[in-house]
């Protein structure tokens, strides 16, 4: 009688340490699933060790270790636990690259892009000047400044790249600054999220007529982990992006990773849930109909490591490992760039073993995975951003990861340089086929004037006088301006209502000009107002 009781409160203690470990870990019930394995085997093992203190031939607990072995449900017992431990670790061989090398070196469809039909010319205002870091600090900056938030809440540090309404951002939501500032305000929940306008600058605070009640910072039933596992208790989540629909709407976009080869291999994604981070409303896409407004289905990383299977693994793994023949891996680090109304990810591809030079480079799609491969030689990222470093070594600014852009038609890494404090000061384009064309400046349009100067002077692109037009009449208007630090003219001809801007440093002589003068000028066409190329006597 002892004896079972004994052995009955070891289990009821043992599936209560079990059921702690899962509300804690949340594996997911999958065969899949590494967690659902570790899960398996540590309650075998917990299981084995309860049986074994309980067993007693003499109704007495029993304190030496030998004595687990007795009896044939504890020797069954052990013998299961090493057998399931030997499948895992033959399934995750069995699953490796180095068995599956084809397979898993076709993971991720690659084609060959055209740079200049696929990569257009971009306006100033579409493109991102600030990285995460940047963004990260412009946003603890701006909570700062919000007294009545600062003291309850915390800026998340996702800061998730998204596209909204046509223009790079990111985004974060505020969390719980501890778990007594969580009790006393999870009833109304998280009230507001950061959004950072990545072209801009500008940072904004987004208050919520209802607050976010679905987080990670959240606790119990509405931490999102447990909230997402206890719906689906199947599937193998991948990590929570925070997004905000076109209406701005706060969701966690939710991958669910799809396993294609063996157990645990060829991993992928094979559909996704959307979170209302508010209503904590559930839905279920296939990856090909997830709404066009989410971004990020595929992250960065999973992307690189399939290209990387793909670039290394063409000739076998042994090949990837020794020889090395005609293998090709992403350079260290990446950056994203809005294209198409996605975000794809960008990044160099180098021969393997080759650290100097760039043999083209990639870009994969967050929401579809379509990657384009652009064979195009150059300078490698690292060695682009030393070289525009150089050009302002005498203030010390530090180069970010480059953005990959057309500038006159030409293939450019675009640089943002920062200070010592993380701002952004300076800009840089360096040309990636030639990288000693380096152009810095404080504002992307000068920067952008400079760079195009240093390829019509090397040969590299020609003038385009075909898009130059002429005009010409009476100066009914001048506006006296300051551009970035520059002096410029506004000027507006009678019977014209283009806005003319003529930069005075260019041009010094149009302080001469009075309203009422004749002026006949050349000028490139913009949307807003028209750049003077030419005045003309």
């Amino acid at each position: 009688m002892k004896k079972t009781r004994n052995v009955i409160i070891s289990l009821i203690a043992a599936l209560l340490i079990l059921f702690v470990y899962y509300y804690i870990t949340l594996p997911a019930v999958n065969v899949h699933s590494h967690g659902f394995w570790f899960f398996i085997i540590i309650a075998m093992i917990v299981l084995t060790l309860v049986i074994g203190f309980a067993f007693n031939k003499k109704d007495k607990l029993i304190t030496s270790p030998g004595d687990f072995l007795k009896g044939p449900f504890i020797k069954a017992s052990l013998a299961l636990t090493i057998a399931v431990t030997l499948f895992y670790i033959g399934g995750a061989l069995l699953s490796s690259p180095i068995i599956n090398s084809s397979k898993y070196q076709k993971l991720l469809a690659v084609k060959e892009g055209d740079f200049k039909k696929d990569i257009k010319e971009i306006s100033y205002s579409e493109i991102p000047v600030l990285d995460k870091t940047s963004a990260t600090l412009l946003g603890s900056r701006k909570m700062g400044s919000i007294t009545e938030y600062v003291s309850q809440f915390e800026v998340s540090d996702d800061y998730t790249q998204i596209n909204y309404k046509g223009v790079p951002n990111r985004v974060t939501p505020l969390k719980y600054g501890n778990a007594i500032k969580w009790f006393t305000n999870h009833k109304n929940g998280i009230p507001a999220y950061m959004r950072i306008d990545m072209t801009t600058e500008n940072v904004s605070l987004v208050k919520l007529s209802k607050g976010i009640k679905y987080s990670q910072s959240d606790h119990f039933g509405r931490y999102l982990n447990r909230y997402l596992r206890f719906h689906y208790p199947a599937y193998v989540f991948a990590s929570y992006n925070f997004e905000i629909d076109e209406s701005g709407v706060p969701y966690w976009v939710c991958p669910v990773k799809s396993y294609t080869i063996g157990l645990f291999g060829g991993e992928t994604i094979g559909k996704v849930v959307l979170v209302n981070a508010i209503t904590g409303d559930l839905k279920t896409y296939k990856v090909a109909d997830v709404p066009q407004w989410v971004d990020r289905v595929y992250s960065a990383d999973l992307l690189i490591q399939q290209f990387n299977y793909y670039g290394t693994l063409k000739h076998g793994y042994l090949n990837s490992v020794f020889s090395q023949k005609d293998s090709l891996q992403t350079t260290q680090g990446y950056n994203y760039i809005a294209l198409e109304d996605d975000v794809w990810v960008y990044t160099g591809v180098t021969s393997v073993g080759q650290d100097e030079s760039n043999v083209g480079f990639v870009l994969m799609n967050q929401r579809t995975a379509e990657t384009r491969y652009y064979p195009i030689s150059g300078a490698e990222e690292y060695s682009a951003m030393a070289s525009a470093e150089g050009q302002v070594q005498h203030l010390g600014y530090t180069a970010t990861f480059p953005l990959l852009l057309n500038i006159g038609g030409e293939p450019t890494y675009f640089i943002a340089l920062k200070d010592a404090a993380g701002l952004v000061k300076s800009y840089a384009m360096v040309n990636i086929s030639r990288y000693q064309i380096v152009a810095t400046a404080e504002t992307i349009k000068e920067c952008e004037r400079q760079y195009l100067q240093k390829l019509q002077d090397d040969n590299i692109i020609q003038e385009d006088t075909d898009s130059l037009q002429s005009a010409s009449g009476i100066i009914s208007k001048i506006a006296d301006v300051v551009i970035d630090g520059n002096s410029h003219y506004y000027i507006i001809l009678q019977g014209n209502d283009g806005i003319f801007d003529i930069n005075v440093e260019k041009f010094p002589e149009i302080i001469r000009y009075n309203i009422g003068d004749f002026l006949k000028i050349t000028f490139s066409p913009g949307a807003s107002y028209n750049t003077v190329e030419e005045l003309q006597e």
